[in-house]
Parts: C-alpha cells; structure tokens; sequence
C-alpha cells in the first residue's frame, strides 16, 4: 500500500500534464508585475511574420519595437495605441485604447473572473488558453491569452479586431521587473510632453 500511494504521488505531481488554470490565478499573475520586456514573433493575418522587442508598463503602456527590415512602431501610452510608420511623413495612426482587446491585460487591476468578459477557457493539458472581451463592448474585439503553468507564464495572445482579422503574438521569456521609463511610451508625432504621462 505505502508503494502504491507512493507512485501515486509521483504521477500527480509529474509534468504529463498541467491543470487548468483558474481565472483567479490568471488575474492574479497578470497583477503580480508591472514591468516586462522581452521578444516577440508577430503572425500577421495575412500570413507574414515580424520580430521584434515588447516592452509592458502596466497600466497601459506597451511598445513593440519591430526589427529591420520593417520600419514600424507601436506604442500604448496610457490612452491611445499609436502606431507610427517610418517610412511614411504622415502622423501615426491613433486609436483610443479603451477600444482594443489589448486594455483587458493593460488594465490597473485584471479581473477575469467579471461578468462576461472569459468566453473561452480551456487547457490541452500543456497550456490554459482564455479568451476575452470587453463585457460592455463586445464589438471592440476579442484576446486569446494562452498560459503555461508552474510558474504561471504568459507565452501568446491572438487578436482578433472584431472585423475578422487576427494576429498573433508569441513571446520570448519576459523579464519582469525592469527599469521602464515613461518616455519609451510616447508616441513620436502625437505631440504633448511624455514627462506629463505618469
């Protein structure tokens, strides 16, 4: 009997598989930093990729720096998500952030446990993926957040704008806790001062 319980205990603690993991666990991760950086893959709806740097400050601040041969900037400072072409003379594009799937995980405190903002959440015993929106504006678009466990890790999300396009994001392993300064959030052409941007 002490053998049998013995190997019991071994198979539910070994890494065949991961649990599901909570929403509350999700949130709580999500919480638990406020600063990262680290690389990323993009996977564009039309099937191209793009590489890169991504840099969080929540709440709501993300840049993704992408690497040559694009020439494209995207940058979250707080309230509007710009996005700033380098090839081109005009001033960046700009949406309100409130309006994208991207607030969700940028938000000061991260409850997925809302009232329908998960609908979606699932494990193939590797990963937990949760998909999410904007309870109130549903129109806005959704997030799929994919998670592994032990430790909790973000490793991708997919975007999908509500139009029908979707991108994809994987992330390199992020390093948290780093120094983050509010300037690296300002968005070149938007015009303002990024030291007034705390």
């Amino acid at each position: 009997m002490r053998f049998l319980a013995l190997v019991i205990g071994v198979l539910a603690s070994g890494p065949a598989f991961a649990e599901k993991l909570s929403l509350n666990e999700i949130s709580q991760y999500l919480n638990g930093f406020k600063t990262a950086s680290g690389e990323f893959t993009q996977i564009n709806d039309d099937g191209t990729i793009s590489t890169g740097q991504i840099y969080i400050k929540r709440p709501g601040r993300v840049r993704f720096e992408y690497n040559p041969p694009e020439q494209i900037l995207v940058v979250a400072d707080g309230d509007t998500v710009g996005i700033v072409d380098g090839k081109s003379n005009t001033s960046p594009e700009a949406y309100p952030l409130h309006r994208t799937p991207l607030k969700i995980i940028l938000a000061r405190k991260v409850d997925l446990g809302r009232a329908r903002m998960v609908t979606g959440h699932v494990s193939d015993g590797k990963t937990t993926t949760v998909r999410a929106q904007d309870p109130d504006n549903p129109e806005y678009g959704s997030i799929e957040l994919v998670f592994t466990a032990s430790p909790v890790e973000l490793r991708q999300w997919v975007i999908d704008d509500g139009a029908g396009s979707r991108t994809t994001v994987i992330l390199g392993d992020l390093t948290k806790g780093v120094s983050l300064d509010n300037e690296r959030f300002f968005i070149p052409g938007k015009g303002g001062n990024p030291q007034d941007r705390q």
